[in-house]
């Protein structure tokens, strides 16, 4: 008898030792939630409890230079991860396509959520206080699980219905943009500030 294990979904965490870099950031990100009119009525609008521009700006490494140098940090990561999905990349690059900075405030979250049209999906960590929610990933065959009976409490991590990671300030998390992903509401008192960024394939 042979019980295999298949189909696998990885999550790449790396930190980035960019310490002076995350401080920087989070500086950027408060004088954007500060001056970004259409960004914070956007917010408005939709209940977002805290400050996004996912909605108002598509060019942060131009406007600023940390966008930047958080840009040429982040691509060779995406990069590797991708050897390590084992894609074929033969005539196709990744590039960057959409960042957005991420405040959330005491109480607020995150739905859960998908990334259409990207291949690699992640967050970089800026300022993380205790109590801030953790990232929710959610095993992608969940709905398909029909009259699966509830798993056992010392059910491994890679078996798990739902896992939940602990992020800290200076880290970058990575995953394929089909993975439903939340950030549930932030318990912390302090807001959860963050960086999240799509990756698209391109020909080379």
């Amino acid at each position: 008898m042979t019980t295999r294990s298949l189909f696998p979904t990885l999550i790449r965490t790396e930190s980035l030792g960019a310490a002076d870099l995350a401080t920087r950031l989070e500086h950027v990100c408060w004088v954007l939630a500060e001056d970004d009119q259409a960004g914070n009525e956007w917010c408005e609008k939709q209940g977002y409890g805290g400050y996004t521009s996912y909605a108002s700006l598509d060019d942060l490494p131009e406007r600023f230079p940390e966008f930047a140098e958080l840009k040429a940090l982040l691509d060779p990561i995406a990069a590797s991860f991708a050897e390590e999905l084992l894609w074929d990349m033969a005539g196709l690059s990744l590039q960057l396509d959409a960042i957005w900075v991420n405040i959330l405030e005491p109480d607020f979250g995150h739905s859960n959520h998908i990334h259409p049209g990207s291949v690699i999906s992640g967050t970089f960590y800026v300022a993380i206080p205790d109590g801030a929610a953790r990232l929710k990933l959610e095993d992608p065959r969940l709905s398909r699980m029909m009259a699966a009976p509830q798993l056992r409490d010392d059910v491994p991590e890679d078996r798990q219905r739902f896992v939940y990671l602990a992020p800290e300030a200076g880290q970058a998390i990575m995953w394929e943009s089909w993975l439903r992903h939340e950030v549930p509401p932030n318990m912390g008192e302090e807001p959860r500030v963050s960086i999240s960024f799509n990756y698209a394939l391109k020909r080379a």
